[in-house]
């Protein structure tokens, strides 16, 4: 295991042990297949399932039905945006999203736009939020869904939902959120009751890889959504393919375990959260990109002014593991879309840092990490001409 501290929980969390331990008899000792409805194999199998699912939907409050297992959130947003585009076609095609959606969103929003589809793109202010009174000027008749991302990914940054949920209903439109950085770092049962559709993954609430779900408000009789992938009718028909068990069960456990003393796990990653921001905004022309008051208890992100980005996120990964925003995006050459949508100076947005603690971070874990980041942001600077003559 590598040595450095771990300062990256929005881009993966490691499986809890406990997690762990409750998949393993459906590796080996439960394995039947749950759509095998003619032996014992199968009908364990299936109650493991069923069990897991009844154990999700007391956690969030929601109705087993609503639940659809998939891959993961990419998966789930693509089911949902495509799924809603297939369906409501005949009543419209225009879908509003957000310039700070996570790239799964705008992704799948750029490929409906070649098929046709029409996506209105709302700007955000300086701190990351969105205009209500912009949405509903952009709302139309033929909208047929919103898609807000609720707690961004980079900064941690909560929209107003429920005014968003009643402008977006008003209208008629079904709404969207993804809801992935949130569960577990705050409450959300309330935010359910909000959307139409949510999503949610299991690495990032301490639960295995390859797992995730999509949240379908009244899908009792599975038809509010057509059929995503094809084969088996499994899921209602709206998922076709055999159910991972195993997965399913760790996914259950997370979510049991990160909804356990969820508030006061909240107050703690807060105070945490609040001495690594004051620490390092203590760093000479250090600006915070997160400065809502509505917003994760877990992470913050600082631009260093005077610092070239990838030089310092290199000499920081040797101690500490930072990113500079999403993880499905860190191969990009180009800034965050999310800080420069907000209105950073694309210099700035190059030498910005998101830090995201979690479950297991420690007092002592925050001092180290403001320790090094002052002390690496000092040496990347003596190296700049420019910090010189400011």
């Amino acid at each position: 295991m590598p040595s450095q501290l771990y300062f990256d929980y929005n881009a993966t969390t490691p499986c809890a042990k406990e997690v762990i331990e409750s998949m393993l008899p459906h590796f080996y000792e439960n394995f039947g297949n749950p759509s095998s409805s003619h032996h014992p194999y199968g009908w364990l199998a299936k109650s493991s399932v069923e069990d897991s699912s009844l154990s999700i939907a007391k956690n969030l409050d929601v109705s087993p039905s609503s639940l659809i297992y998939t891959s993961g959130a990419t998966e789930s947003i693509n089911m949902v945006l495509k799924g809603v585009a297939r369906k409501m076609r005949s009543k419209g095609n225009h879908i509003i999203t957000t310039k700070v959606a996570h790239k799964a969103v705008l992704d799948t929003c750029a490929f409906l736009e070649e098929d046709g589809f029409e996506i209105s793109y709302l700007d955000v202010d300086s701190e990351g939020l969105i205009s209500l009174e912009t949405l509903n000027q952009t709302l139309r008749s033929d909208t047929i869904l919103v898609s807000i991302l609720y707690a961004n990914n980079e900064t941690g940054i909560i929209q107003p939902l429920d005014e968003i949920s009643k402008l977006t209903h008003q209208n008629g439109s079904l709404l969207f959120s993804d809801t992935t950085q949130a569960l577990g770092k705050v409450a959300i049962t309330h935010v359910l009751d909000l959307v139409d559709f949510a999503c949610f993954s299991g690495h990032k609430v301490y639960g295995p890889k390859g797992i995730g779900l999509v949240y379908i408000k009244d899908n009792e009789n599975g038809d509010s959504l057509p059929s995503f992938i094809q084969g088996g009718g499994q899921q209602k028909k709206q998922r076709g393919g055999t159910i991972n068990t195993p997965l399913i069960v760790g996914l259950a456990k997370a979510i049991e375990l990160a909804c356990k003393n969820l508030s006061e796990e909240t107050r703690r990653l807060n105070n945490l959260r609040d001495a690594l921001e004051g620490g390092l905004l203590e760093i000479e022309l250090a600006v915070s990109n997160s400065t809502k008051l509505r917003r994760l208890p877990n992470t913050i992100n600082i631009s260093f002014s005077y610092v070239d980005g990838a030089n310092l996120l290199t000499a920081l990964s040797r101690q500490i593991a930072v990113s500079n925003g999403s993880a499905c995006n860190s191969s990009s050459v180009e800034p965050s879309h999310v800080l420069t949508a907000m209105g950073v100076e694309r210099s700035l947005a190059f030498a910005s840092l998101r830090l995201s603690i979690g479950r297991f971070t420690t007092e002592e874990d925050i001092n180290k990490a403001i320790e090094i980041v002052t002390e690496e942001v000092a040496i990347q600077r003596e190296n700049n001409i420019l910090w010189e003559r400011r």
